[in-house]
């Protein structure tokens, strides 16, 4: 029972990890290769605030204000550049937050952060907990899809100069997409750091970044029920397939060409267009009898 409570726990930490991902690159089309250094950011925020005697619950938010913050401001290079001068600035960042850590004692240094305080809600109480959060960041993300926000995103996403030409404010969108998904990243990464007890600057490297990457590319960028399906799927295909934990930017990187290749769109695209094909197939077959 207690494997199958943790594996929940981590469903749930990885949902909430995809889907804000999926706010800056699905709804604002800002990709983004150091994702994983903003979980690092929350994780080390609520693991020294904690340590230090502040309540899991106040930590929490802090976890996310520093991760938004920084987020903003990492925010502000896409500003200036686009696409691949994107990608590339963006991966740095996750170098620079693992080399960093790396040099600084009072962070643990190369080993880390041991002995995080429990929340105090037991494994169970712990992933209802995470599962609420979990839940209340969904509705969040359809929410703003179905918005109006939603749709301004969409418009950036798709052209920013036409949406400047529309009166759109591109550069405030694009900062709120970075501030909404890093905020959440951080949230996140604090979950992570009260779940495994134990963080390190390789929990929070490139390879994790790609795995939240093809996260949301495999589900379908934009697509927040696609997003959550292909991290509850990712999340625990490492745990079933041990052997793959290895290989595993290997493999993430081969599904995310596969997909690329097949469906640009995602896999839940797929899904929906293999659907709707066997319906239309069959709805033919029925007038015609």
């Amino acid at each position: 029972m207690g494997y199958e409570i943790s594996l929940l726990t981590i469903m749930g930490i990885s949902v909430i990890g995809a889907l804000s991902l999926n706010m800056i690159l699905g709804f604002c089309g800002q990709i983004s290769l150091g994702h994983a250094a903003f979980l690092g950011i929350g994780a080390y925020t609520s693991a020294m605030l904690t340590k230090a005697g502040i309540p899991f619950l106040l930590a929490l938010p802090a976890a996310m204000l520093l991760s938004g913050l920084i987020g903003v401001i990492v925010g502000f290079s896409s500003l200036r550049v686009r696409h691949d001068f994107l990608a590339i600035t963006t991966m740095g960042v996750s170098f620079l937050f693992t080399g960093l850590v790396r040099k600084q004692e009072f962070l643990g240094g190369e080993m880390g952060i041991a002995a995080i305080p429990d929340p105090g809600y037991g494994k169970v109480g712990f992933m209802l907990f995470v599962f609420g959060l979990a839940i209340a960041l969904t509705l969040f993300s359809l929410y703003i899809k179905r918005s109006w926000m939603g749709f301004t995103f969409d418009t950036v996403a798709d052209d920013e100069d036409t949406a400047t030409l529309l009166g759109v404010n591109v550069s405030g969108y694009k900062l709120m997409a970075f501030a909404l998904g890093t905020a959440f990243a951080g949230l996140a990464g604090a979950l992570y750091a009260h779940n495994v007890k134990f963080i390190d600057p390789e929990s929070f490297g490139f390879i994790e970044s790609i795995t939240i990457l093809s996260m949301v590319v495999i589900g379908g960028t934009g697509s927040v029920w696609g997003v959550i399906s292909a991290a509850v799927v990712l999340s625990v295909f490492p745990l079933w397939f041990q052997f793959i934990d290895d290989y595993k930017l290997l493999v993430y990187g081969g599904l995310l060409c596969a997909v690329m290749l097949l469906s640009p769109e995602g896999v839940s695209s797929l899904v929906v267009k293999l659907f709707n094909k066997i319906f239309k197939r069959e709805k033919a077959i029925h007038v015609n009898n």
